[in-house]
């Protein structure tokens, strides 16, 4: 892992604020593919960002599950986890994707998720997501 991923890693987990920001350069650029009216550019949204995340999940934990390094690329899986303030349980999975030059956090690509709570499989996943049940490969009627 990084080191600045371990930094990031252990300013989130201290809720230091200040010592995250300035991991990320001025103009960092935000992007989540996903959701893509969630792109931001700039220090100062991020820092807006986690103040209210610190706010709403005050005991909010971050780990990173995996971590690799490419170039000035670094790829990792993350688990952020607590409990917001109106008593919900908080948790995102997913993978980031940071440009690092000199240090800095430059660019960020996001693929974070709310942990699903409900029980649906996979057959449920697809068939909402194409309209069609998939056919469950052990049923012998086939």
């Amino acid at each position: 892992m990084s080191e600045v991923i371990q930094r990031l890693l252990a300013a989130v987990n201290a809720h230091d604020l200040e010592a995250a920001a300035a991991l990320f350069h001025g103009s960092y650029r935000s992007v989540q593919p996903a959701h893509p009216a969630r792109a931001f550019v700039g220090r100062a949204q991020m820092h807006s960002n986690w103040t209210a995340m610190f706010a709403g999940v005050p005991d909010f934990h971050a780990a990173v599950v995996h971590s690799v390094d490419d170039g000035n690329t670094t790829w990792s899986e993350w688990n952020w986890a607590g409990t917001r303030t109106d008593g919900q349980p908080f948790e995102m999975r997913g993978v980031t994707i940071f440009e690092i030059t000199d240090g800095l956090i430059t660019d960020g690509r996001l693929f974070m998720e709310e942990l699903e709570r409900q029980h649906g499989g996979i057959a449920e996943a697809v068939q909402a997501l194409s309209g069609h049940r998939p056919q469950d490969p052990t049923d012998q009627d086939r």
